[in-house]
Protein backbone atom coordinates (compact mmCIF):
# COMPACT_ATOMS: atom_id res chain seq x y z
CA UNK A 1 0.00 0.00 0.00
CA UNK A 2 1.30 3.49 -0.58
CA UNK A 3 0.87 5.65 2.14
CA UNK A 4 1.60 9.60 2.87
CA UNK A 5 3.13 10.78 5.93
CA UNK A 6 3.21 14.51 6.42
CA UNK A 7 7.24 15.32 7.44
CA UNK A 8 9.45 17.91 8.90
CA UNK A 9 12.22 16.61 5.98
CA UNK A 10 12.56 14.04 3.28
CA UNK A 11 14.05 10.74 5.38
CA UNK A 12 12.94 8.33 7.17
CA UNK A 13 14.57 9.90 10.63
CA UNK A 14 12.72 12.88 10.23
CA UNK A 15 9.54 13.66 12.52
CA UNK A 16 6.12 13.02 11.19
CA UNK A 17 4.75 16.80 11.28
CA UNK A 18 1.77 17.56 13.37
CA UNK A 19 0.27 19.40 10.27
CA UNK A 20 -0.83 18.44 7.01
CA UNK A 21 -1.68 21.33 4.55
CA UNK A 22 1.44 23.49 5.24
CA UNK A 23 4.21 20.23 6.86
CA UNK A 24 7.46 20.96 4.85
CA UNK A 25 7.45 17.57 2.91
CA UNK A 26 5.64 14.35 2.35
CA UNK A 27 7.26 10.92 2.43
CA UNK A 28 5.27 8.20 0.00
CA UNK A 29 5.62 5.05 1.44
CA UNK A 30 5.42 1.44 -0.20
CA UNK A 31 4.35 -0.53 2.99
CA UNK A 32 5.42 -3.94 1.79
CA UNK A 33 8.66 -2.52 1.21
CA UNK A 34 9.48 0.58 3.13
CA UNK A 35 11.07 2.21 -0.13
CA UNK A 36 10.27 5.92 0.31
CA UNK A 37 10.32 9.02 -2.05
CA UNK A 38 10.26 12.03 -0.33
CA UNK A 39 8.72 15.67 -2.09
CA UNK A 40 8.24 19.08 -1.35
CA UNK A 41 4.63 19.83 -0.39
CA UNK A 42 3.91 22.25 -2.69
CA UNK A 43 1.10 23.48 -0.32
CA UNK A 44 3.10 24.72 2.36
CA UNK A 45 3.98 27.96 1.11
CA UNK A 46 0.72 28.69 -0.31
CA UNK A 47 -1.09 32.02 0.23
CA UNK A 48 -4.59 30.51 0.87
CA UNK A 49 -5.95 26.96 0.84
CA UNK A 50 -2.89 24.72 1.73
CA UNK A 51 -4.67 21.89 2.83
CA UNK A 52 -6.87 21.48 -0.56
CA UNK A 53 -3.53 21.91 -2.18
CA UNK A 54 -1.73 19.52 -0.27
CA UNK A 55 -4.77 17.17 -0.33
CA UNK A 56 -4.95 17.26 -3.99
CA UNK A 57 -1.29 16.87 -4.28
CA UNK A 58 -0.94 13.44 -1.98
CA UNK A 59 -4.11 11.48 -4.09
CA UNK A 60 -2.22 12.80 -7.47
CA UNK A 61 0.51 10.98 -6.37
CA UNK A 62 -1.23 7.67 -5.71
CA UNK A 63 -1.49 7.65 -1.64
CA UNK A 64 -3.79 5.00 -0.56
CA UNK A 65 -3.78 6.51 2.89
CA UNK A 66 -2.29 9.80 4.92
CA UNK A 67 -0.85 9.74 8.25
CA UNK A 68 -0.42 12.85 9.95
CA UNK A 69 -1.19 14.95 12.87
CA UNK A 70 -4.12 17.56 11.89
CA UNK A 71 -6.30 17.63 9.15
CA UNK A 72 -8.47 20.71 8.54
CA UNK A 73 -12.34 20.28 7.15
CA UNK A 74 -11.55 21.42 3.96
CA UNK A 75 -8.50 19.10 3.32
CA UNK A 76 -10.18 16.40 4.65
CA UNK A 77 -13.39 16.83 2.35
CA UNK A 78 -10.55 16.78 -0.54
CA UNK A 79 -9.45 13.32 0.65
CA UNK A 80 -12.66 11.76 1.88
CA UNK A 81 -13.82 12.44 -1.57
CA UNK A 82 -10.91 10.17 -3.34
CA UNK A 83 -11.59 7.66 -1.08
CA UNK A 84 -8.11 8.36 1.17
CA UNK A 85 -8.79 7.91 4.66
CA UNK A 86 -6.70 9.87 7.29
CA UNK A 87 -5.36 8.40 10.28
CA UNK A 88 -3.79 10.56 13.07
CA UNK A 89 -0.21 10.09 14.34
CA UNK A 90 0.78 11.72 17.70
CA UNK A 91 4.54 12.14 17.48
CA UNK A 92 7.55 9.87 15.98
CA UNK A 93 10.02 9.23 12.67
CA UNK A 94 8.19 9.14 10.09
CA UNK A 95 9.85 5.17 9.47
CA UNK A 96 7.99 4.61 13.31
CA UNK A 97 4.49 6.09 12.46
CA UNK A 98 4.98 4.39 8.73
CA UNK A 99 6.63 0.50 10.61
CA UNK A 100 2.93 1.13 13.08
CA UNK A 101 0.91 1.61 10.44
CA UNK A 102 1.64 -1.63 8.42
CA UNK A 103 2.24 -3.61 11.60
CA UNK A 104 -1.04 -2.51 13.07
CA UNK A 105 -3.59 0.34 11.56
CA UNK A 106 -3.58 3.05 14.06
CA UNK A 107 -6.92 4.47 14.57
CA UNK A 108 -8.71 7.20 12.09
CA UNK A 109 -8.48 10.65 12.97
CA UNK A 110 -11.41 12.29 15.05
CA UNK A 111 -13.68 14.28 12.75
CA UNK A 112 -11.58 17.47 11.17
CA UNK A 113 -13.49 20.27 13.20
CA UNK A 114 -12.56 18.41 16.35
CA UNK A 115 -9.79 20.19 18.13
CA UNK A 116 -7.68 18.53 20.32
CA UNK A 117 -5.43 21.10 22.80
Amino acid sequence: MRIAVSATDGHLQAEASPTFGRCPQFVFLETETMGYEAVENPGAAARGGAGIQAAEFVVQHGAQAVLTGEVGPNAARVLEAAGVPVYRVAKGTVGEVAKAFRDGIPPPAPDPNERND
